[in-house]
């Protein structure tokens, strides 16, 4: 699907593309309307990322990796060889990512043509060398790999730790606007709307959001905003009375009023066998 934020200063088409594998990857081209140079995103398929680049007429000068998995930087060698990009990963995913051109840290700013900022938040948890991607228009967009899903939260399994992710969730991701729009790395949505109504079975926003999008098409998939995330996404209502409860009920040793840390850790280890 393909969608332009408003704009002000700073223009940026940005194109999801779906890729229908597995492990239902989007990878993401980001062009500057002006030039046509382009970012492509985690460009897992890469043939389709390059054939949807030839039907714009853009041109890829550049590959942003948001961490070292393999399902993030595979296509890296296809797009490289079709046109030449610079691979822009965390500063510290050297060893991990074959050929990095770029290392970014907090604060650096990744340009695309002469209109496009984006941004690079640190943002560790599923990874230590995780990146997202923020973009400086009007309305805010976060390109958040696997930091952050439509209604759910990346997973520490392979590098990562909760530890770093619930930091990341609560003084970085907490602090962005409401009406910034969400584009993660990938679809898990039903998943996630599923585990947030075992925790709070009365959530209405998920109950509807569930309703609306099960039978969504992946190619033309919803973009949520954070101003949604934060009704129907667990990892947002640490403060929620009800999932608060049903934890303390099921696990007492939490105690009466465990703060938002431990409320956080105990939702994201419930949510690794869901």
């Amino acid at each position: 699907s393909t969608g332009v934020p408003k704009t002000g200063r700073f223009t940026m088409i940005v194109e999801q593309i779906w890729t229908g594998n597995a492990y239902r990857n989007f990878n993401y081209l980001i062009a500057c309307p002006e030039t046509g140079d382009a970012l492509a995103i985690d460009p897992l398929d890469y043939t389709k990322c390059l054939a949807v680049a030839r039907e714009r007429g853009w041109t890829s000068s550049q590959v942003l990796n948001t961490h070292e998995h393999g399902d993030h930087t595979g296509g890296n060698k296809g797009v490289v060889m079709a046109t030449g990009a610079a691979i822009i990963a965390h500063k510290n995913a050297g060893g991990r990512i074959p050929n990095m051109d770029r290392g970014v840290g907090a604060g650096d700013i990744i340009k695309v043509g002469n209109t496009v900022e984006l941004e690079c938040l640190d943002t560790p948890g599923h990874t230590m060398c995780h990146i997202c991607l923020l973009s400086h228009t009007d309305q805010p967009a976060l390109f958040s790999g696997d930091t952050v899903f439509n209604a759910g939260a990346g997973n520490c399994h392979n590098g990562g730790h909760p530890e770093e992710l619930y930091e990341t969730f609560s003084r970085q991701l907490d602090l962005l606007g409401e009406d910034t729009l969400l584009y993660p790395g990938h679809d898990y949505l039903v998943n996630n709307l599923e585990f947030t109504l075992d925790r709070e079975p009365d959530n209405r926003a998920a109950t509807d959001m569930l309703e609306s999008y099960r039978d969504q098409d992946p190619d033309n998939a919803l973009v949520t905003t954070l101003s949604q995330e934060r009704e129907m996404n667990t990892f947002f209502r640490l403060q929620s009375p009800a999932v608060v409860e049903k934890l303390v009920a099921e696990f007492p040793e939490l105690g009466d009023k465990p703060d938002a840390k431990a409320v956080f850790l105990k939702l994201r280890e419930l949510r690794n066998s869901w």
